[in-house]
């Protein structure tokens, strides 16, 4: 069985491409030696057989090896026609952890660093007609304080809030075949409000370009002129106004042409701004019903074994009342995002930045590339709401987060999208910020209550680390992380706090816990942990394999009631 067939670009989608999913040859290389002992050479032969795009730590990968893996080699063959090297050949990758090099015939043909991004190499001059070899090397180490990891294990094993590794390719790779005169990117900016799509487009050659839109099947409007290369900015007002919203994706379909080149795509029509604490969606206020979701599977550990699975983990947390999720500590594959975008689900767009040493200004240059390759590539989904580059950045070996670090990231990442609010560090220590969050995961619901009462009247509230960041009265606020109570599906499990005893003490205190946000005027969101249990932490409201521990309808009652700033 060849796993994940579906185009990993649904915004993006040309006819001609080949997936590169399936078996590879794959061999562990700790000592990292395997370029001086010819790995790269094409013909060279690894020594055990993979299932690309699994990580080597998975089940579904055929290894299961959970140990660090310092390096390892990838390579397999793929065919090419004397068509298809006409013309323009390019080599994707979903995303490889974390660094690589990569080879087309023994030759490299670049390297990428970053273990969520997706990057492409144009290979056209490297394939020949027939039989060609693809081999990669990458390297990764999450001991590495220097290299984001998310919430990969830097331990030998899983604990606690760490879980096991990800090593190498994680995403689909894929060959895409493109005239010489093509669109390399685009960009798309909705006015809601007078239903116009702003198209910036990144051209290479000399042709006429076109776009159209549809609705449903029905023309919506076009463009069209002649274009040379560079970017191109097209207004194109819309016939009909349909508007992206919670629960309703309402997208629009777009084809762009440019000469022989054919893309398709599609964009929502929606706005989202901030009107005092208030969160405004197409100019009405909606509460944020936050879920954690970590995107984490049992069989895949990174990687969702079907498409289905995305949706149906966003399914999971609709019929609990969710209006969306934080996408945490991750970047996450855009078919998910895709899904969400056509099912009106609300994300952040996150960085996995954790564990991190934030106290050395070094990490800039391991933050930020990484970082605006995720902006430009997830900008045009209508469901990332906001941006969130850092979380929770703890101090490391007793030093403090390097400050100018956080609010670099923050200011870059306002230039590159002012659509969007952003969090600079969620939970702590924010610095220069959109939105100040917390994270409290106070178990007594009268406790809880007291952290925030205040706040309706004196925008003062209880902020467990006062010392080090200052809230701006005015400032819109949500606790983006509550909740995490334990319950366990067996003896090794792990939670937040004391776990409830009985299921009716579970929902009564979700409920207490919940209607202190609900009830409060001025919030105007929260997240709660977390959508399902990840390996041994077990504080999900469903277990690891999906399973619901809890009745949705039960959930969904005391999530989804109206909230006080919605009225």
């Amino acid at each position: 069985m060849i796993y994940r067939q579906e185009h990993p670009k649904p915004q993006f989608l040309r006819e001609n491409w080949l997936n590169l999913n399936g078996e590879w040859q794959f061999e562990i290389d700790n000592a990292k030696s395997g370029t001086y002992r010819g790995y790269a050479e094409e013909n060279h032969t690894l020594a055990q057989k993979i299932q690309v795009p699994f990580c080597p730590e998975s089940k579904l990968s055929g290894i299961e090896n959970v140990d660090f893996m310092n390096a390892v080699w990838y390579k397999r063959t793929f065919p090419i026609t004397a068509n298809q090297k006409a013309e323009r050949v390019v080599l994707h990758f979903g995303a490889v952890d974390y660094e690589c090099a990569v080879y087309i015939n023994g030759e490299q043909v670049g390297s990428h660093k970053g273990g969520y991004s997706s990057f492409s190499f144009d290979i056209t001059d490297r394939v020949r007609v027939g039989e060609n070899t693809v081999t990669v090397y990458a390297v990764d180490d999450s001991r590495d304080p220097l290299i984001p990891s998310g919430k990969q294990s830097y331990h030998y094993d899983s604990r606690f809030c760490l879980y096991t590794r990800t090593t190498g390719i994680w995403q689909t790779v894929w060959l895409e075949f493109t005239p010489k005169t093509y669109i390399d990117w685009v960009k798309y900016t909705a006015n809601a409000a007078d239903a116009i799509l702003t198209v910036e487009a990144q051209l290479k050659g000399d042709a006429d370009l076109k776009i159209e839109a549809f609705f449903e099947g029905k023309p919506m409007g076009s463009y069209a002129a002649p274009c040379k290369s560079g970017v191109v900015t097209v207004t194109l007002p819309l016939a009909e106004k349909h508007l992206w919203d919670v629960g309703q994706g309402n997208l629009y379909d777009l084809t762009l042409t440019y000469g022989e080149d054919t893309v398709q795509s599609y964009c929502g029509l929606r706005d989202i701004r901030f009107d005092g604490y208030r969160f405004m969606l197409n100019g009405k206020s909606v509460f944020q019903r936050l879920i954690l979701d970590q995107g984490f599977y049992p069989d895949g550990i990174y990687t969702a074994p079907t498409d289905a699975d995305f949706i149906a983990d966003i399914e999971r947390s609709q019929a609990m009342g969710f209006n969306g999720a934080r996408l945490h500590e991750k970047i996450f594959e855009e078919r998910l995002l895709y899904h969400c975008d056509r099912l009106g689900y609300l994300v952040w767009g996150e960085y996995p930045d954790w564990n991190m040493d934030h106290t050395d200004p070094i990490c800039i240059y391991r933050i930020l590339p990484e970082w605006l390759e995720e902006i430009h590539r997830d900008y045009n989904h209508p469901a990332i709401i906001g941006w969130c580059p850092f979380n929770e950045t703890w101090d490391y070996h007793n030093c403090r987060q390097y400050n100018d670090a956080i609010a670099l990231v923050y200011k870059v990442t306002k230039e590159v999208d002012p659509t969007r609010p952003c969090i600079d560090t969620s939970g702590n220590f924010h610095v220069m910020t959109d939105i100040f969050d917390v994270h409290d995961y106070a178990q007594d619901p009268d406790d809880f209550r007291s952290h925030y009462e205040k706040f309706v009247t004196e925008d003062t509230f209880h902020d467990q680390h006062a010392e080090r960041q200052t809230y701006i009265k005015g400032t819109p606020m949500f606790v983006s992380e509550y909740g995490g109570m334990c319950w366990k599906v067996d003896d090794s499990g792990w939670g937040y706090g004391d776990g409830p005893a009985t299921e009716e003490e579970f929902i009564t205190r979700l409920k207490g816990l919940t209607d202190v946000l609900l009830d409060n005027e001025k919030m105007f969101g929260f997240c709660y942990t977390q959508l399902t249990d990840v390996e041994q932490e077990q504080n999900g409201l469903y277990t690891y394999s999906r399973i619901p521990k809890f009745d949705p309808a039960t959930i969904a009652a005391i999530i989804g009631r109206k909230a006080a700033i919605e009225e």
